[in-house]
């Protein structure tokens, strides 16, 4: 990202700038506290430039580039353009991590032929014969140079809007770009400025803003996208892979999560299974030599936040439904249910508040620098994922050897346990394809299974609260969801026995032969 100038001279179409990597911070600051942010005591000694920063990103009208995960923009800062592709390496709602080449030209078109060859090459000929203005972003920037040990860093206030047609959104986010030195460097200024500003996490950049804008990038729950590990990388570099699809899973459903006021629940379903990944990945790291980050105090705050409000969403949603549609008379429910759904509200909004603090902000800052600054490890991936599953296997093993007579609380630790180990599987699944989805098929019907189970000790927590707020129309209802519940539980314990035999039965796909 170029630096902002308010008086650059007209310059002449050279070679591309020499430093393809971008290595960069991105939150959200709410207008109101941009006074607060100018004189922040790591800023207000410095000098500071100002710029009017005008974007046209260029796509085909399917978007073409933007599934490739590559912008394509001319800017103008002051009379001065400039042309730049940058192609995504790695994210986070925090850090992002892209190749980038910026050339100047004259004027507002693109000269495509002035970008490098492996720019060009990230640019076939057949997109760009299609390529088109798409939207654009305006926006007035201040910025800082901070100089940190032997690191540079530039600080970019940002305020303005992105533009599609008559639609527009507002921009208002601190950019803290590393120019020079240790990414460490980088991460102290932004938790420092963190510690005393109410940042929150924005994971798109203002082009993927600008694109669903123009229609082109829709809201929708994501699922997990597991990453290409390879068997002969160091740990460390796995782990990385791994922890941050994690992030990535969190951060892809987080804008839907809080654009709606009645968010579909599969958002923070998703949120939340992004998180047990990321708590399964991190409880690995001790099969690295590795202490448990200190971070995981937090992480247990935001998975507790988001558990209330699935396990409202999963009562009001699918157990009150299909307990009310073995009844005789739905009715029976109503007054239940209107409670019920008073109480997923709270626990929504929560979340929704949760998930909006500088809290998670900070706490995204934290596990973005434990990624970035992870030492090395003498491990492979392979010989990690052999150690690190064996002993996953032995623990469920262990815990479910006598499955008949477990009460509810040993039934839960293995249900944990059996999580766990279906993460873990997932994520080295791809080295042996065949063998993986037969034990992970039969493992995630056994941890389903106890999952369902351990449904019946949430639902009767939440029945107690609807108890409570609900008078005696509410207590009745309730008393007939107990006993249905009940009758379920009593079926899937009967069931418990034959799935454990059929996991038991399948080979350890890490260790074939």
């Amino acid at each position: 990202m170029g630096r902002a100038t308010t008086s650059a001279p007209p310059v002449a179409e050279t070679a591309a700038r020499p430093s393809p990597a971008e290595v960069e911070i991105k939150l959200r600051l709410e207008p109101a506290v941009a006074r607060r942010f100018r004189r922040h005591p790591a800023l207000r000694q410095l000098p500071r430039t100002r710029a009017k920063l005008h974007a046209i990103y260029f796509d085909t009208s399917d978007a073409a580039l933007l599934q490739r995960g590559i912008a394509l923009r001319l800017r103008r800062v002051g009379r001065r353009w400039t042309q730049a592709v940058k192609a995504r390496q790695g994210s986070g709602g925090a850090l992002s991590e892209r190749r980038e080449w910026e050339t100047p030209v004259r004027g507002r078109r693109l000269r495509l032929d002035a970008l490098p060859p492996e720019a060009q090459a990230s640019l076939p000929p057949e997109l760009v014969a299609r390529l088109a203005p798409r939207f654009e972003t305006e926006v007035f920037r201040e910025t800082w140079q901070v100089a940190r040990d032997d690191a540079l860093i530039e600080v970019a206030l940002d305020r303005g809007e992105a533009r599609a047609g008559a639609r527009a959104w507002p921009i208002s986010e601190v950019e803290l770009e590393l120019k020079a030195g240790a990414v460490a460097a980088l991460f102290e200024l932004a938790e420092q400025l963190a510690a005393d500003l109410p940042f929150q996490l924005e994971p798109r950049s203002k082009a993927q803003r600008g694109y669903q804008l123009a229609g082109n990038l829709a809201l929708a729950p994501a699922k997990a996208d597991l990453p290409a590990l390879s068997p002969d990388e160091p740990a460390d570099a796995a782990f990385r892979r791994i922890a941050r699809s994690c992030l990535c899973q969190f951060e892809a459903n987080l804008p839907g999560f809080l654009a709606d006021a009645e968010p579909d629940p599969e958002y923070v379903h998703q949120m939340r299974v992004a998180l047990r990944r990321l708590r399964a990945a991190v409880g690995l790291l001790r099969f690295m030599e590795r202490r448990a980050p200190d971070w995981v105090g937090e992480l247990k705050w935001l998975m507790g936040e988001l558990a209330a409000a699935r396990d409202w969403d999963v009562f009001v949603t699918e157990t009150l439904p299909r307990v009310q549609a073995s009844l005789e008379s739905a009715k029976r429910l109503d007054r239940l249910m209107g409670v019920a759904a008073e109480l997923r509200r709270d626990a929504n909004i929560r979340a929704r508040a949760a998930v909006a603090s500088p809290r998670l902000a900070r706490l995204w800052l934290k596990l973005e620098r434990e990624l970035a600054t992870l030492a090395p490890s003498p491990l492979t991936a392979a010989e990690w994922a052999r150690a690190t599953l064996q002993r996953r296997y032995r623990q469920v093993a262990r815990l479910g050897r006598r499955w008949q007579e477990l009460d509810a609380t040993e039934r839960h630790a293995l249900r944990i346990a059996a999580k766990k180990l279906r993460y873990s599987a997932e994520f080295f699944a791809r080295w042996h394809p065949k063998l993986a989805r037969r034990f992970i098929r039969r493992l995630a019907a056994l941890q389903d299974a106890l999952g369902v189970l351990n449904d019946a000790a949430v639902t009767a927590r939440l029945l107690d609260e609807v108890k409570r707020s609900g008078g005696s129309a509410a207590r009745e209802a309730a008393g007939l969801v107990a006993g249905f519940l009940a009758c379920e539980q009593r079926h899937r314990l009967a069931a418990l026995g034959s799935l454990w035999k059929r996991f038991r039965q399948a080979p350890s796909y890490w260790a074939p032969g």
